[in-house]
């Protein structure tokens, strides 16, 4: 599972990436601990270009009832994307990439959780995996929604957490965004565990576990005790 991620980077460098010139995006700070339910930034391609802007974490299918579902749809397994009646749409029309810098996991310890920050060496911008849908609610609001999805672990994540979210390379993103790609046998090859030899991990404050905590120090290497 992916449930906690950071982008601690000024929107500026986030439209630098993607060659973005213009945003939906009016405010955004450096963000240390993203949690479900939250807006988080989004890059999808609308046919011609690049485009950022928000979307709530915990996907609602367009045909969803209620709002309910977003709890249950944080993650979509990659092993089963093409099936579930909520991300196989999505998977074949409405892909996105989400942005972060690094995501949180806890590592069991006795009885006990530590929180570990994982993220590439480089401590570069990634992109993640991601689906969209919007919802129209009962009074006619719109509300756009997505998940992340995820793999099997590689050996770092393995000894940590028995999922991991899709790490994108760079050259794949475009294909994982073009809407003219729809068939799931030329995507599916891309959600695959990013290589462990190009990523690091470390302990963090037990404080990510409230989503109200949201700075710096959330991602600051902690020393264990021993």
């Amino acid at each position: 599972m992916c449930g906690r991620y950071t982008i601690g980077v000024p929107l500026e460098e986030l439209m630098l990436r993607y060659h973005i010139d213009v945003t939906g995006i009016r405010f955004f700070a450096p963000r240390y601990n993203v949690a479900p339910g939250q807006l988080v930034p989004a890059v999808l391609h609308d046919g011609s270009r690049y485009r950022l802007g928000e979307l709530r974490w915990g996907l609602i299918p367009e045909w969803a009832e209620d709002e309910k579902i977003a709890y249950r749809t944080l993650n979509a397994r990659a092993e089963t994307i093409a099936d579930k009646p909520a991300f196989r749409g999505p998977f074949r029309r409405k892909r996105c990439v989400l942005p972060a810098d690094s995501f949180y996991e806890w590592k069991a310890t006795g009885r006990s959780k530590q929180p570990m920050r994982l993220m590439l060496k480089s401590g570069e911008l990634f992109g993640m995996a991601g689906l969209y849908d919007t919802w129209v609610s009962p009074d006619g609001t719109k509300v756009s929604t997505c998940t992340v999805i995820t793999t099997t672990p590689n050996e770092l994540v393995a000894d940590i957490h028995d999922r991991m979210p899709v790490i994108l390379r760079p050259e794949d993103e475009a294909l994982w965004l073009d809407r003219s790609v729809s068939a799931p046998g030329e995507l599916s090859g891309l959600l695959r565990p990013y290589p462990a030899a190009e990523m690091k991990a470390y302990p963090v404050s037990a404080r990510v576990g409230n989503a109200r905590h949201d700075d710096p120090a959330c991602a600051e290497e902690i020393r264990l005790l021993l």
